[in-house]
């Protein structure tokens, strides 16, 4: 868990965290243990036993289409989720268990195809859906999203996504930035959700490639339809042919209108677009030297996107850093009599604005401690909108605060904080701990945490400072600290931060906030604008 004192002053700490850095509506921000209990203990074991005995006793007429997915998914059961923890934290894994428990398993059940003899099988069905333990659709959206952010924010190839693999151009060559224990690639109808979901966004950078690469597995698989699946070829035909020409490839559309017309020669509505097409054309040549790439549309709420995924890709501070003189690592007791004995080891990542990176901050039992305690009271996270707060699209996340009376190790966290930086913790001076959860591409992106500066917020697993031009990776049990104002109480601009997207793995954060209230004989006024 990486520990962060936040607020007028601000900290973090990370509690534990699995492998590197993503996070997925309700679902998908749960943690890799719970997506792990849900395949382990949860609907997984009855989907698989159900499923295997209804084939058994031949209680369905569908025997064919059941025995093949029961075959395809137990696989996968026996390889992946009932396999290492690691196995789970990988984002592909975990949008096909999202997929195949609110998607495949439902078309299945309700095909037209398995009309007879399967009302027990579905009541079944029905009774798991009723204890609240499947995922519901805004979960498999909000998975499919985060693949999304997960391939901009990393610059990772969806054909290489596709595969299994998690790889970046780099020079021309593709270079795999992160090697899963487990390589699960994504079929046709896995990469046509992506694809719909993004299409149903007006999002046609994001549809045209994975709906691209749906068509080319549809293809590859002769065009035949299972059960299970959400959509067809003539699906993403439909879907990849009105995206191009909503891209301007208006020569590419009428291809792939054309193609689909071969499959439903009486679809009136594509027969239209294709004349609609064939006049553009006429009226409008494209012209030989026209480029027809695709290119990532602009971003008007988030004018620090580029300095912002820079900063994550690196995932770490930034080399220069370590050519300052003034940087430097100790170990710190702060003048104060309960550290003499025990020091903690400190790091000063930046003067400007002034970060500390405190290794060691807590151990692994205390770290243990705090997430269990948070576990049952885990929300999605929300941000403030107006006078209200709201969730957002921008910070992907689930949140539970722990009062100090809620376990003997969240007062000794406070008093540790109050040792290190001289500060009064405790409430109304402080805010509660704060435990947050990155699950499957949780991120926030750039915001500040002080309420004082005019204006909007410029709206893996590393957290970057935009302005300040570095960024400090996921270290396990270390606390990461700076202050958020000036001492004339004005909110420092520099400490525009983020939390980058959690690319693999499970990441575990607890927050403290200290407020400005409260500190007057901890931390004296300056009316120097600089101190």
């Amino acid at each position: 868990m990486l520990y962060y004192f936040k607020s007028i002053y601000s900290a973090c700490v990370v509690i534990r965290v699995i492998l590197m850095p993503l996070s997925f509506g309700e679902m998908y921000t749960m943690s890799m243990e719970s997506l792990m209990h849900i395949s382990l203990h949860g609907c997984l074991p009855y989907h698989d036993i159900t499923l295997r005995g209804y084939i058994l006793s031949k209680r369905i007429i569908l025997v064919d289409s059941f025995c093949r997915f029961y075959a395809k998914v137990s696989d996968l059961h026996s390889e992946v989720y009932s396999g290492p923890s690691a196995a789970m934290a990988n984002p592909l894994v975990a949008f096909t268990l999202i997929k195949r428990l609110q998607s495949e398993w439902l078309n299945l059940i309700y095909s037209d195809e398995a009309q007879e003899n399967t009302q027990d099988f579905r009541s079944g069905y029905e009774e798991v859906e009723k204890e609240g333990s499947l995922p519901k659709l805004e979960d498999l959206q909000g998975a499919a999203k985060g693949l999304m952010r997960l391939q901009d924010v990393y610059a990772l190839q969806v054909g290489g996504l596709v595969r299994g693999h998690f790889q970046r151009i780099t020079d021309g060559n593709p270079i795999d930035i992160y090697s899963p224990t487990v390589s699960v690639p994504l079929s046709g109808d896995d990469c046509f959700l992506v694809g719909k979901v993004a299409y149903e966004l007006e999002d046609y950078y994001h549809s045209v490639q994975w709906l691209e690469e749906s068509v080319r597995l549809f293809r590859g698989a002769g065009g035949e339809w299972s059960p299970e699946n959400e959509g067809t070829l003539e699906d993403a035909l439909d879907h990849l042919a009105f995206s191009h020409f909503k891209t301007g490839n208006i020569s590419y559309a009428l291809s792939l209108s054309q193609e689909l017309l071969n499959h439903d020669p009486m679809n009136g509505r594509v027969l239209k677009n294709v004349q609609k097409y064939e006049r553009l054309l006429v009226d409008s040549p494209p012209l030989l030297s026209t480029d027809t790439g695709l290119k990532r549309p602009n971003t008007t709420y988030l004018r620090t996107r580029n300095t912002y995924e820079r900063l994550c890709r690196t995932q770490g501070t930034q080399p220069t850093h370590y050519e300052n003189p003034r940087l430097f690592c100790d170990y710190f007791n702060n003048d104060n009599p309960g550290l003499l004995l025990q020091p903690i080891r400190r790091e000063v990542l930046s003067l400007q604005p002034y970060v500390v990176l405190y290794h060691s901050f807590i151990t692994d039992s205390e770290a243990e401690s705090i997430r269990e305690l948070a576990q049952t009271g885990l929300r999605r996270s929300v941000v403030a909108s107006g006078e209200e707060q709201a969730t957002a699209e921008y910070r992907i996340s689930k949140s539970a605060w722990l009062k100090e009376t809620a376990h003997p190790i969240i007062g000794r966290l406070d008093q540790r904080i109050a040792l290190l930086t001289s500060l009064n913790v405790q409430p109304p001076y402080a805010e509660y701990l704060q435990v947050v959860n990155y699950g499957i591409g949780g991120h926030y992106e750039p915001h500040f945490d002080h309420a004082t500066v005019s204006g909007t917020v410029d709206a893996g697993g590393s957290t970057a400072f935009i302005h300040a031009n570095f960024s400090v990776p996921v270290l396990e049990n270390a606390a990461l600290f700076w202050w958020n104002l000036h001492r004339n109480g004005q909110g420092d601009g520099d400490t525009l931060h983020a939390g980058c997207p959690v690319l693999v793995g499970d990441k575990w954060v607890a927050n403290k906030w200290i407020h400005e209230y409260g500190q007057e004989f901890q931390r004296r006024c300056s009316p120097n604008p600089e101190e």
